[in-house]
């Protein structure tokens, strides 16, 4: 099915659907299911965005497969993405709020420099704003061109206040 959407599938995210449970994949041969940590009250957040614009899936992914062709991006993805969102997850599966931003933060502006045709258009001023004002950081769900945006925030408020033109939905507080 999801062959059908993307072109290309790994079966990754119609397993997750199907066990109902996260996966933390660190390789091939070493895949498992996590719990996720309890939600607390706290004024911080794990949001989603809805941009209001229906997702591209198929041309993101051709840009992201053209990419891969470089060494150089390769090597950068290696050494500065899968580095940073594996130390989100572990950040956040050991609940250090502080290490998870810090690094969500890095993500953000590798998204945006790297990614950046992924992001809709109307939508790389709020991401820069996000990460120069340290209010929430963005990051591309799935392989990005609209439909939802992921949101991480101290402060879900304030980032409701910044963001009031979009519809938001609190995932997790902490």
């Amino acid at each position: 099915m999801e062959s059908f959407f993307h072109g290309k599938s790994s079966g990754i995210d119609p397993l997750i659907c199907y066990f109902n449970l996260p996966l933390l994949i660190r390789s091939e041969q070493d895949i498992s299911t996590v719990g996720i940590p309890k939600k607390k009250e706290g004024k911080g957040a794990i949001f989603l965005l809805n941009t209001g614009i229906p997702s591209k899936t198929h041309s993101m992914i051709q840009i992201f497969f053209r990419k891969l062709k470089h060494d150089k991006f390769k090597k950068i993805l290696k050494e500065e993405f899968i580095k940073y969102n594996e130390i989100c997850i572990e950040a956040f599966l050991k609940e250090d709020f502080p290490i998870l931003l810090k690094n969500v933060k890095k993500l953000s502006i590798w998204i945006f420099h790297h990614f950046r045709p992924m992001i809709p258009k109307n939508f790389w001023k709020i991401w820069k704003e996000g990460i120069y004002s340290n209010i929430y950081y963005l990051k591309l769900c799935g392989s990005g061109g609209g439909g939802f945006i992921l949101g991480f925030t101290t402060n879900y408020e304030l980032s409701k206040k910044k963001l009031k033109k979009y519809t938001m939905k609190v995932l997790f507080h902490f």
